[in-house]
This record gives structure tokens, sequence and C-alpha cells, in this order.
């Protein structure tokens, strides 16, 4: 049975869901900031991605000569957490393996959320622990959509370093080996709906780890650190009043991919007992 769970301080109120460990409101005073999941546009707030971020080619990987089926994102969205920590400004979800879990992931582990808040900032941890009695293989990504009142084409993409920005193509959910040049030696992208008539921007290759997304006309700004991510997606469906800015550990598979996912690009691969830890934080 699902729960939600409020952390505040005296500068921002979130709610957290226990199903899926999903942010579903970030309040700053009476302001909205996380989209609200409009169920005839997308039903989103801020899904977790493990293990798997995207698609896999068929849905489907390799382990050990076994076949295993795999929904986009995997099941960790959908999973109900349990509420292992709650305080006023800090909460911990816990998500285990079982038997549900091992008919389409055959690993052990535990994956824990954690949320933080002080003053503006809200921290988002993932912690991951190899419980399997050998070796595992995972991703992991954050996908929050952040509220753009008037539309996105309001808003621009600050990077903190010049980047050369190329997105990589999709065919469908896998990636190709394309390139589309939306700049180069810039570090605004100002946001159209056009980017996301197919799908997301994918950014294999970006120097920065910071980012402020930006109204050009109202000034307002939400600053993302996303230092031990490799990777960033933007998306959107066209003409909403959202936009995802999500750092992966991990991408879809690419569209030649040969099933292995001891192989597949950007995988985590962790020895038994060991952990990962990754952080990003936002201010709101």
């Amino acid at each position: 049975m699902s729960k939600e769970v409020k952390i505040q301080n005296s500068s921002l109120a979130v709610t957290i869901s226990s199903i899926g460990a999903e942010i579903t409101s970030v309040k700053k005073g009476e302001k909205e900031l996380i989209w609200q999941a409009d169920p005839t546009v997308w039903k989103g707030h801020a899904p977790l991605l493990f293990p798997i971020c995207g698609g896999l080619k068929d849905d489907k990987f390799i382990y050990d000569g076994k076949e295993y089926i795999i929904a986009k994102h995997g099941f960790a969205r959908n999973s109900e957490f349990e509420v292992e920590t709650a305080s006023k400004d800090n909460a911990t979800f816990l998500l285990k393996s079982n038997d549900e879990t091992k008919k389409c992931y055959p690993f052990d582990f535990e994956l824990r959320v954690i949320y933080s808040l002080k003053e503006n900032e809200l921290t988002v941890t993932y912690d991951i622990k190899n419980t399997t009695d050998g070796d595992m293989y995972f991703s992991i990504g954050s996908h929050e959509a952040y509220s753009c009142p008037g539309g996105i084409n309001e808003w621009s993409v600050i990077f903190d370093k010049e980047e050369d920005l190329i997105a990589t193509p999709v065919d469908g959910p896998l990636l190709t080996y394309d390139e589309n040049v939306l700049a180069k030696n810039t570090r605004i992208l100002p946001l159209k709906d056009g980017y996301f008539e197919i799908d997301a921007l994918v950014f294999l290759n970006l120097k920065s780890r910071k980012l402020t997304l930006k109204n050009d006309k109202t000034g307002d700004e939400i600053k993302l650190d996303f230092d031990g991510f490799p990777y960033l997606l933007i998306w959107t469906k066209p003409n909403a009043k959202y936009i995802c800015l999500e750092p992966w550990c991990g991408i879809p598979d690419f569209v030649d991919s040969d099933f292995d996912i001891t192989k597949k690009n950007g995988i985590i691969h962790q020895k038994k007992g060991e952990g990962t830890n990754r952080t990003h934080k936002i201010l709101f």
C-alpha cells in the first residue's frame, strides 16, 4: 500500500511516494515546481530508473546464457519501497530484490534512495549494494520533470562549461550511431518543442556536470549538480509544460546490441558485496 512522506524546512516542502520512491511535489511557498502528472499528457513526476536506463533491444538481455525480459527503464519506478527512515528534512526508501524482481533481473540487491533538504537544496542519493553471491550489472538514473509554466519555449538550459551540443539520435527506444549537432562552442541551449518530436535529446559526451534551467522571461531558475553521472538526457512531450532533466549512469542499447549485459555500453559492474553511491543535487 503506497505511502506519502513529506520532508520540509523553511524553504521547501517535498512529497515522496513509496511507489518508486518518486518525488511527487516540490513546493516553494505556494509555488509547485514539479510536473503534476496530468494523465492526459504524461503521468510521471520523477520516476527512478533501475536496473536499466532507457530501453533494451527487444526488451531483453542475456546473462549467464539465459534471456531476461525487462521493460524500458526497469521495475523500480513501479515498485513499493519500504520507508526505512523518515525525519523532518530527511527520508530513506529501501527496495530489495524479491521473487518478482528475480523473474526479470537475476541479481540480488539493496537499493536505497535518500532524500535530504538543506535550505533550498534537495539532495538525492542512490545507494546500491550487490547482495548477490557473484557479480551484478545495472544502470541507474533520474527523471525529474520540472514544471514549465508557459511552455518550454520560454526556458533555456545553461551549462557550466562551453559545449559542443551533439545529441545522439534514437531509433525507437535504441541509440543510433548518428549525430545531431545542435550548436557548437556554447553554454546555452534554448529549449524548443521541435527537439522532442521524435524523443529525447541524448548527450553522451558533455563536459559539464552542472546546469541551470532558466526562464528567459521571468528569470526563475533551477540548478542541477550531477557529478558522477556520465550521461544527460533532456525530454518532454511536444507542447507539454514540463521538461525532464535526466542524469543517467547508463544508456539505452544501441541498435546493434548483442544483448550481453556484461558488455552493455555504460553498464555498472559490481563484485560481490560491493556498493555504488551516486548523488545529484537540485537547487530550487
